[in-house]
């Protein structure tokens, strides 16, 4: 049972990170979940745990991404490129900014994978009408996609596995940002202000100041409709859907605060977007059971309950010996010890596995209440930013390989690493000091 257990988690991660003829990394985690259940490693009984665990975290995703896909029905990324472009002014650099701008807050609004899948293709889209060149087109992507990545850390509710990990650790949404916002969003400063400088020198000076082909497309029913949405019209529109999507997004902390089920808040948002989009697309919200990318739930589930299993097996009780002398010193070695070990985890077996395994390892130590948050903090920014070293480190980030490929733009794992080599130790280490500080100012 041990060594089917073992094997089965290596043998998931690899067809995971390999993805043989564009395979859905749900397929070889439900395999392994099962595999892992019939061996005997879960009893069907923990099944039922697992399922309370990723209910809430998966709901409140899922939530998100309708939102994302309303907007997108609504052209509203379109518009955002277009305004990207017009504030740009000809300027490459100011584009540089503006676009990590704009991934941070799509992350921060919406969630990392939904950030990278609807961001990059419009980016793509963007810098080809610009005419740009394949060389000068990496800065922009490359940097976008590490920025939001990277952008999930301020606050749980951007990422799966976040939010799994902080039901793990019985831990708020709401105090999760009250001592992680300041610090990761600092860190994220640091971050892109190291992407410009190594990018600064590649950067293409000027940019063409008006462009084309961005507009919505001809079919779409809000461009049919000139009288109601002319460009004044559908800009305030535009900002309309954003501020409803930000009191969206502000419900969930004070629901958190309050002890509301976020996923609850989550949802009736999404419900509320879709009815806004029925009466003015008159597009029935029937589409959403295509467009929804169900298999998230599908993946995060066998993938706990993979977890689950070697947690079961004893993985948790050697883990134990291995990190406690980590975490039972002071709180900064065990704010920086441990955003490094899961950095180092992340980058070999997937941000994914190494946050869940590192949080259950973290809940058995018998830590007291602020060096267990501090640990677990110190994972999260270990497993969002620390794992963008590799390719392989996030889902996310192979989404974005997978997609610029797509769209003809040519960029190795060696240019990838190459720039994330030098810029996120550094980031990693910076952000592990001052979450130590912050924590300690505010709550010892």
């Amino acid at each position: 049972m041990v060594w089917i257990t073992i094997l089965t988690f290596f043998a998931t991660l690899i067809f995971i990170l390999w993805r043989p003829r564009g395979l859905n990394e749900a397929v070889p985690a439900t395999i392994g979940a099962l595999i892992v259940i019939l061996c005997g490693s879960v009893p069907l009984r923990d099944l039922g745990i697992i399922t309370e665990t990723i209910s809430g975290a998966a709901i409140t995703i899922m939530a998100t991404i309708v939102m994302a896909i309303v907007l997108e029905s609504f052209g509203f990324f379109n518009w955002v490129a277009e305004k990207l472009a017009e504030k740009a002014k000809g300027s490459g650099i100011r584009l540089f900014w503006y676009v990590n701008l704009l991934c941070f807050l799509m992350t921060l609004f919406f969630n990392n994978d939904g950030s990278i899948l609807i961001t990059t293709p419009i980016l793509i889209m963007l810098l080809n009408n610009m005419g740009l060149k394949n060389h000068e087109k990496i800065p922009y992507l490359l940097s976008g996609a590490v920025i939001a990545t990277a952008s999930s850390a301020p606050i749980g509710v951007s990422n799966i596995v976040n939010l799994i990990a902080l039901k793990i650790v019985d831990m708020s949404l709401y105090m999760h940002t009250a001592m992680m916002f300041v610090p990761a969003t600092l860190g994220l400063l640091l971050l892109v202000g190291l992407l410009f400088l190594r990018f600064k020198k590649a950067l293409p000076k000027t940019i063409p100041a008006n462009i084309t082909g961005l507009s919505l497309p001809s079919y779409h029913p809000l461009k049919h409709n000139p009288t109601t949405f002319s460009d004044k019209d559908r800009t305030r529109f535009m900002i309309n859907i954003l501020l409803f999507v930000f009191a969206v997004r502000v419900s969930l902390f004070v629901a958190s605060f309050l002890s509301i089920p976020v996923s609850l808040m989550a949802v009736i948002g999404s419900l509320v977007l879709l009815g806004w989009r029925w009466a003015y697309l008159k597009i029935p919200p029937g589409d959403m059971l295509k467009k929804t990318p169900w298999y998230i739930i599908v993946f995060a589930f066998s993938m706990y309950v993979i977890i689950y299993g070697l947690n079961n097996i004893g993985l948790t009780d050697w883990l134990i010996g291995f990190m406690r002398p980590l975490v039972s010193g002071s709180l900064l070695h065990a704010s920086v010890l441990m955003g490094v070990l899961l950095s180092v985890l992340s980058n070999l077996f997937n941000n994914h596995p190494a946050l869940m395994i590192g949080t259950i390892t973290l809940t058995n130590l018998n830590l007291d209440l602020l060096s267990l948050k501090i640990s677990y903090l110190a994972s999260v920014i270990g497993s969002d930013v620390g794992s963008l070293i590799l390719p392989m480190g996030t889902l996310a980030t192979l989404m974005w390989m997978h997609i610029v490929r797509r769209g003809k733009v040519v960029i190795t794992w060696w240019e990838y690493i190459k720039i994330t080599i030098v810029v996120i130790p550094p980031v990693v280490i910076f952000t592990l000091v001052i979450l130590y500080y912050w924590v300690s100012w505010l709550f010892v």
